[in-house]
């Protein structure tokens, strides 16, 4: 059986009340001193004080208390790649890779991973080294991979891992029980995250190689990578998501 690639975010200020130097008898809250030698005017509120003004002379206006140095947006945190890594885990867990998940379980999890993918800081995966080794398949919508349409007891039900070596640009999928099928593929990068795949051999049972048709081909996006899970799109629109199980495997050549 072939195993294909898992390519697949002012309140404006009251004006101040008006001070004015003179014809100080058009403005009653104004009072001009008596002496002599100056006519310092000196502003008075007639409006009469509340309790809690005159207990408290500190208070403060009430248009004061509507102000916010702050925007609101800058109020909200937004979610960490960790938290955002947790819920993801949290989504995948009860849906077998995938096999089990409902139209809404899938929309879901494309929402989870967009927030991730926006908050990826790799932007080369082909020349980093977190790319390398042996990845777990934990969750995929590829209906090839997960044979969803088989009754539970026929489909895969071991572990799938796919591994890419970007120094050699190989790949290998494997699944194991109960059918242990094995496919490796040479790598082309066609930009510094995405690549062409060319199938070369197929394994059956592990054991009987097989050449792989000049049509198994397909091409593989890496849309989020970090030392811990792996996030790609394939060109039939399908996602895959996986975890590092092993850096230090290799593909055979």
């Amino acid at each position: 059986m072939a195993i294909s690639l898992m390519a697949s975010l002012t309140s404006p200020l009251p004006p101040s009340s008006p001070l004015s130097s003179d014809k100080t008898h058009r403005n009653p809250n104004l009072v001009a001193s008596n002496s002599p030698s100056c006519s310092v005017q000196l502003p008075f509120d007639s409006k009469p004080k509340s309790p809690i003004e005159l207990s408290n002379p500190l208070a403060v206006p009430k248009w004061r208390t509507k102000v916010s140095f702050f925007p609101s947006f800058l109020k909200k945190k937004g979610k960490s790649k960790d938290e955002i890594k947790q819920e993801l885990f949290e989504a995948i867990a009860p849906l077998d890779r995938g096999a089990e998940a409902t139209i809404e379980d899938q929309e879901r999890i494309e929402q989870i991973v967009r927030e991730l993918e926006a908050a990826n800081s790799i932007k080369e995966p082909l020349k980093s080294d977190l790319l390398n080794g042996k990845w777990e398949l934990i969750y995929t919508t590829s209906s090839s991979i997960l044979q969803s349409k088989r009754p539970k007891i026929l489909r895969p039900s071991g572990k799938i891992y796919q591994a890419i070596n970007a120094d050699t640009l190989r790949a290998q999928n494997m699944e194991t029980w109960p059918y242990f099928n094995q496919v490796t593929a040479d790598l082309t990068p066609l930009n510094p995250r995405k690549v062409a795949v060319k199938f070369d051999t197929f394994k059956i049972l592990g054991l009987i190689p097989i050449k792989a048709p000049d049509t198994a081909r397909g091409e593989l996006e890496i849309t989020y990578l970090d030392e811990e899970i792996r996030i790609s799109r394939g060109d039939k629109g399908n996602l895959f998501i996986l975890k590092m199980a092993d850096p230090s495997y290799r593909v055979p050549l």
